[in-house]
């Protein structure tokens, strides 16, 4: 298997087109056969207004086949709390996922629109 079940990931949609709503998503993998992933976590949304990623709040869950091309997926630490992963700007550095403790994830690394 690619991925297993209790694993953690963080996903982002690549855009399909210009001005596509950009969207990550963090979660723990609850259900899985081969890539296809039935995925419980929190949905991160760019809102261009504020030029920033907002966190929804409710807990959702979403299916994702994490090897069609249209994902980048990070394996996340077993030891992060999903539910305190936030965005924060760093000086130097720039966008990073962060659980305010040990676990830095750089989301610049995915192009100036991520």
């Amino acid at each position: 298997m690619i991925i297993e079940v209790g694993e953690k990931v963080h996903v982002v949609y690549r855009s399909l087109y210009e001005n596509s709503t950009r969207r990550h998503f963090i979660g723990v993998v609850v259900s899985a056969q081969d890539a296809l992933c039935r995925i419980e976590g929190y949905a991160f949304v760019y809102d261009a207004k504020k030029t920033e990623f907002e966190k929804k709040d409710k807990l959702r869950t979403t299916i994702i086949d994490l090897a069609e091309s249209g994902y980048v997926v990070n394996i996340v630490d077993t030891g992060v709390d999903i539910k305190d992963v936030h965005y924060r700007y760093m000086s130097g550095v720039g966008l990073m996922a962060t659980d305010g403790k040990d676990f830095l994830l750089d989301i610049n690394e995915f192009g100036s629109r991520s």
